[in-house]
């Protein structure tokens, strides 16, 4: 087996662990936000599975750095995919780190970033891939963003606004925005009221996308 062959089995290997490890973080956030009492007993245990899951992306990282031509303009273009990259909360369980609440509130900001970052490298792998259909990545766009909307909104809102009593009333909010039709009540949160603008735009942007692809598609069959 010659070094380029074993060079593109070690990029399929990565892409498929960095795949597993985007989805595998966000079904993580999703327990950890949903049950956090039921899983505060396991505090240690979700660390170290945020541990393995950012050396994955690190190593993707460095991968896609080692491949590009130009390293440094890469390094210092995706700087921040390396920094969420990094395990904080492991290393804050290992060397026993207390947090004040202002450190608290910025710890956080990097939770719901590392779930932007899932989303990222989960579409990124969607819409890379040569065997997924254009139309079935712009779906799992919509969706998986749709998910992560609401376990933000949920995250953010269920302690301050009386109309979001559980997981469900956040996912009807989400999708309720993200077909630009709107619920039936109103963020609250600084991070509510974010996404309260982002998920329309979405929906704008992404919706006409499946028209014309589905009209193209008939198109193409009636020619043939």
């Amino acid at each position: 087996m010659d070094v380029v062959l074993r060079w593109r089995m070690f990029l399929r290997v990565v892409n498929i662990l960095t795949l597993i490890a985007g989805v595998l973080l966000l079904v993580a956030m999703s327990l950890e936000i949903l049950y956090p009492e039921e899983l505060a007993p396991y505090a240690f245990d979700f660390s170290v599975a945020t541990l393995v899951i950012c050396l994955v992306f690190c190593l993707d990282f460095f991968v896609l750095m080692a491949r590009s031509q130009h390293k440094w303009r890469f390094f210092a273009r995706n700087f921040i995919v390396l920094l969420l990259s990094i395990p904080y909360h492991f290393l804050l369980e290992f060397f026993a780190i207390e947090l004040n609440h202002a450190e608290q509130v910025m710890l956080s900001g990097v939770v719901m970033l590392r779930a932007v970052l899932a989303l990222y490298i989960t579409m990124r792998w969607l819409i890379t891939n040569r065997t997924t259909r254009l139309l079935w990545a712009y779906i799992a766009t919509v969706l998986v963003s749709t998910y992560v909307a609401a376990l933000l909104f949920y995250e953010f809102e269920s302690s301050i606004n009386v109309s979001v009593a559980s997981f469900g009333d956040a996912l009807w909010w989400a999708w309720m925005n993200v077909t630009t039709v709107g619920a039936s009540f109103f963020a609250k949160s600084v991070v509510g009221k974010v996404l309260s603008v982002l998920l329309p735009i979405l929906g704008m942007a992404m919706f006409p996308v499946f028209t014309v692809y589905v009209t193209s598609l008939f198109e193409r069959r009636a020619k043939g």
